[in-house]
C-alpha cells in the first residue's frame, strides 16, 4: 500500500522530499498542519507510511526520491530501528538523511539509532520550531 498522501511541491527549483513514517494515523494531519505555510509556498514535499514495510514499498517503488526520512522508532512490526538499518545499507549512496523520532528519549535508543547512522534523533513530542529549523538548514 503506498502512502495516500503525496504533495508535489517545488520552490525555486530546489525542494525537500520527507517521507514520515509512524504507526499513528494522526502524525499525517499534524505534519500537514504545522508545515502548511511551507507546502502552500512549495517548500516541502510529504509522503507517509503507517509502518516500516510500508515505507520501504514507497521507496522501491518511487526509486528513492525521499531526500529525508522521519521515522517514528516504536512501531509494531518492522521497529524504525529496522526500518534505517535497511535503508542506510540498501539505499542509493548516499542513503537519504535519517532523523529518528521516538516518546522515549532513551540513552538506549539514541545510542541504537546513531549507531546505525540516524542523521538526528528527536523526541516525542515534536518541537515543530525545532525541526524546521533543522530541515531549513538540510534544504
Amino acid at each position: 500500500m503506498v502512502p495516500n498522501a503525496f504533495y508535489h511541491i517545488q520552490d525555486l527549483n530546489k525542494h525537500m522530499k520527507i517521507l514520515v513514517v509512524d504507526d499513528e494515523q494522526d502524525v499525517q494531519l499534524l505534519f500537514q498542519q504545522r508545515f502548511r505555510k511551507e507546502i502552500r509556498k512549495g517548500e516541502l514535499e510529504f509522503a507517509f507510511a503507517f509502518s516500516g514495510e510500508e515505507a520501504l514499498e514507497y521507496m522501491g517503488e518511487l526509486q528513492h526520491e525521499a531526500v529525508l526520512i522521519l521515522s517514528d522508532i516504536n512501531m509494531p512490526g518492522m521497529s524504525g530501528l529496522e526500518l534505517l538499518k535497511q535503508i542506510k545499507e540498501n539505499y542509493l549512496k548516499p542513503p537519504p538523511v535519517v532523523m529518528m523520532i521516538t516518546a522515549y528519549g532513551d540513552e538506549e535508543n539514541y545510542n541504537n539509532a546513531i549507531s546505525l547512522g540516524a542523521d538526528d534523533f528527536l523526541t516525542k513530542p515534536l518541537d515543530f520550531t525545532l525541526l524546521k529549523d533543522k530541515l531549513s538548514k538540510i534544504l
